[in-house]
């Protein structure tokens, strides 16, 4: 029997992803370090939960196939959990958008494949579309040479990720400059544009990810993006999306 874990289920979204996942059938098991917050849930919804700190993870994922992280900020978060997935051999997927983690990943990425377990952050609202349009532009234009990507936010933020933005803010902003990834000034570049609702987009792609890794006859085990573990076309696959059509002359994608 494959399970999966929600950690961080009483958070602002990871409470919308079980709620969701609920409501399609799923039964993840809720985690998270609040008693008095995760309980209530679990049993609001029907569902398993389990009280650990992230020092004492490895001895809660010995019979769990998926982590779902959800707890942030990721910055001090993700690493313990990524570390007691990879030892537990646990597949690991996160909804963070933070450049330190994916970097993190990418550093255990030969003991991640040694452990045969997946490690994939970003698999929400900041990363999907971005990771998996960029490479569906790349496939559609391989002689394209630069690319400029950028989403909106709802004014509403969630109490996670206003930390999120706070703890960042004094690391500047960072750019692929040349193939390198290059600190820049804090809103040098700023642009207009619109968007879909991001919680929804989130709660979609996380269910998508979990459900596709779970089911996968076969997984390549390492360091992942969404575009490079599920595929470009991975948010075409999303509820309300329709398919992802590129005009070569302009480079538009609709």
């Amino acid at each position: 029997m494959t399970r999966w874990l929600l950690h961080g289920a009483n958070g602002y979204t990871g409470e919308l992803i079980a709620r969701e996942a609920r409501k399609r059938g799923l039964a993840p098991v809720l985690a998270g370090r609040n008693l008095p917050a995760v309980k209530p849930l679990a049993e609001d919804l029907g569902l398993d939960y389990r009280i650990f700190d992230l020092r004492d993870a490895d001895a809660q994922l010995s019979d769990i196939d998926v982590v779902l992280h959800c707890a942030g900020p990721f910055s001090v978060t993700a690493a313990p959990m990524i570390d007691a997935c990879v030892r537990t051999r646990t597949h690991y997927l996160d909804i963070t958008g933070e450049m330190d983690v994916f970097a993190y990943a990418r550093e255990i990425d030969a003991q991640a494949r040694t452990a045969g377990v997946v490690v994939c952050p970003g698999v929400g609202f900041d990363v999907i579309p971005t990771d998996c349009l960029a490479a569906a532009l790349h496939q559609a234009m391989p002689e394209a040479t630069h690319l400029r990507l950028g989403f909106d936010l709802p004014l509403a933020l969630s109490p996670g990720t206003v930390k999120t933005i706070l703890d960042g803010m004094a690391a500047g902003g960072r750019a692929r400059i040349d193939g390198r990834i290059t600190p820049i000034p804090l809103g040098r570049r700023t642009a207009r544009i619109t968007t879909a609702n991001p919680y929804r987009l989130t709660i979609d792609g996380t269910l998508a990810a979990v459900t596709e890794l779970l089911a996968a006859p076969a997984v390549r085990p390492g360091a992942h993006t969404p575009a490079t573990l599920f595929g470009a076309d991975l948010i075409t696959r999303l509820p309300g999306s329709g398919p992802l059509t590129i005009n070569p002359t302009e480079g538009t994608p609709t």
